[in-house]
């Protein structure tokens, strides 16, 4: 792999040799005024600077508007292909006929499956929030389809009104209790689309990386100049943190595919790093993203299925409730909500919304909502912030350019 980047490592050295030469006269003063460029782009935020966050987040939301038009219209040969097809589609839509169930089924399912590739990709690129879109969505969604598989004996969920909205059949359950595959079945096309979502988000750091090898450029990119400094100092790395991240690099870059595969399978929050490394040693994007979309969407989303379907099973979540019981002084106060909030969902399963214990005063239930809507107000507010900070970095690189050109 590092073949493919000898050229690219012949003139990042005739940069450095310009640089050593008298392009920048210090370089621990180059490093230092960049750190305060950082911190001073770290403070732009709504709650520190509310005026100037908003300015920048628009301004920045212009500048994209206009690359992503400017690149459309260099491409318009795809773009008009693009509008026919949806025209095609949008004709197929509305002409009445027998085929508006096949549409109805598709319109149905494509809508499900973006929602949860959407997910992924916000809890993979995160923009700087860590929004871990598994434990507010996909997690609790595979907890509620395995406590009412349990309770109905079935996966057999009438559509609709499933999946947004779980009751039991009707109709009698089959004899015997319900097996674990029936339930990773039940949710297989959610957790892939998920697990397809979040490969998909590995792509900007390939991506960069790989730009940035390709012209022999420095990017303004902290997690870059992060791995280039790793690579530096591999030998003398003493620390945990470090050694595990030139783990990490060497398996990717010795072992190539199944190494990607092995780093991807398993909750792996140093997966950005294998994604730089893939780009910055040139790995075919189909090798990279291939190993990656296995391993995330197929292997890593089995295993997780797994533990979630397991831990909510109805035995153990039945020991979970009497264990909380049991604590001392508090025990018995902690256990009631929890019982009422199963009681609550096995009489809503069944139909019996109406009567029992009444809906929507659990504090559970309500703790989880709102957990669910501060996480994504959060999320909002940490697009606005990030775009304004990548505006105030535009503002940055510019002024370096103008003091290199003088």
């Amino acid at each position: 792999m590092a073949e493919n980047g000898t050229d690219c490592d012949q003139r990042r050295i005739g940069m450095s040799k310009e640089q050593h030469n008298g392009n920048f006269t210090d370089s621990s003063v180059l490093s230092e005024r960049k750190r305060r460029d950082r911190e001073e782009r770290l403070n732009i935020v709504l709650w520190k600077q509310p005026l100037v966050t908003l300015q920048y987040f628009f301004l920045e939301t212009l500048i994209n508007l206009k690359e992503w038009t400017i690149k459309l219209w260099h491409r318009w040969s795809i773009l008009v292909c693009v509008l026919l097809a949806l025209a095609l589609l949008t004709a197929t839509y509305y002409i009445e006929g027998a085929h508006q169930q096949y549409v109805r089924y598709m319109e149905k399912k494509f809508f499900w499956c973006a929602y949860w590739v959407g997910l992924g990709i916000l809890s993979s690129v995160g923009l700087g929030t860590g929004l871990h879109t598994f434990l507010l969505y996909l997690g609790p969604h595979i907890a509620s389809v395995t406590l009412a598989a349990y309770e109905c004996n079935s996966v057999n969920f009438p559509e609709p009104p499933y999946p947004d909205q779980i009751i039991c059949p009707d109709e009698a359950p089959a004899a015997g209790s319900i097996s674990l595959w029936a339930i990773i079945s039940k949710v297989r096309l959610e957790a892939c689309m998920w697990g397809a979502g979040t490969a998909i988000g590995e792509l900007p750091p390939y991506f960069m990386a790989r730009a940035a090898r390709l012209s022999g450029a420095e990017p303004d990119d902290e997690e870059y100049q992060e791995f280039e400094e790793m690579l530096e100092h591999a030998e003398t790395a003493q620390d945990f943190a470090s050694r595990a991240k030139l783990a990490v690099q060497n398996l990717v870059q010795k072992v190539g595919f199944f190494g990607i595969l092995a780093c991807a399978s398993i909750p792996n929050p140093l997966f950005d790093l294998a994604g730089i490394t893939c780009g910055h040693f040139l790995v075919p994007f189909w090798t990279f993203f291939g190993a990656t979309l296995i391993g995330k969407a197929i292997i890593k989303m089995h295993i997780q299925k797994l533990f979630v379907i397991i831990t909510f099973s109805k035995h153990i979540v039945e020991q979970m409730v009497a264990l909380i019981g049991a604590i001392p002084s508090i025990g018995p106060s902690l256990q009631k909500p929890f019982q009422e909030y199963l009681e609550a969902q096995r009489i809503k399963l069944h139909h019996k919304s109406e009567s029992g214990v009444p809906q929507g005063e659990n504090w559970l239930s309500w703790m989880f909502e709102k957990l669910v809507i501060v996480m994504v107000c959060y999320f909002i507010l940490s697009i606005i912030n990030s775009m304004a900070q990548s505006y105030a970095k535009r503002l940055q690189q510019k002024m370096y350019s103008e003091e290199k050109t003088k």
